[in-house]
């Protein structure tokens, strides 16, 4: 009986740290990987089709800028700075490509 116990508690705790690992790495999106990113980070303040907080009359520079550095909005929350999250110039400028393209689509 002492055995099963120590057998089950063993399995539960894999069980346990198995789901720990997956939940990790699904919340850990790469920047590399534009539309996961997209979801993962921006979806939640821009919305699915990019309809929210998004100023496409801003050029392109502008607009890799704005997600580079950030921007102080008028009315919270603010764009935070993804430079400092490891995203690249030609990542923030895929980005912006994504957004405009789920914008455009009906």
């Amino acid at each position: 009986m002492m055995k099963i116990r120590t057998i089950t508690g063993a399995a539960l705790t894999a069980l346990a740290l198995g789901m720990l690992v997956v939940v990790s790495a699904r919340t850990d999106v790469q920047p590399s990987d534009t539309a996961a990113y997209y979801k993962g980070k921006c979806v939640m303040c821009h919305g699915k089709k990019a309809e929210k907080k998004f100023d496409t009359s801003l050029t392109d520079d502008q607009l890799v800028e704005v997600i580079l550095k950030g921007k102080k909005v008028e009315k919270p929350p603010h764009m935070p700075a993804y430079s400092e999250k490891g995203v690249t110039a030609e990542q923030a400028k895929a980005l912006v490509d994504h957004m405009k393209h789920l914008k455009a689509t009906p």
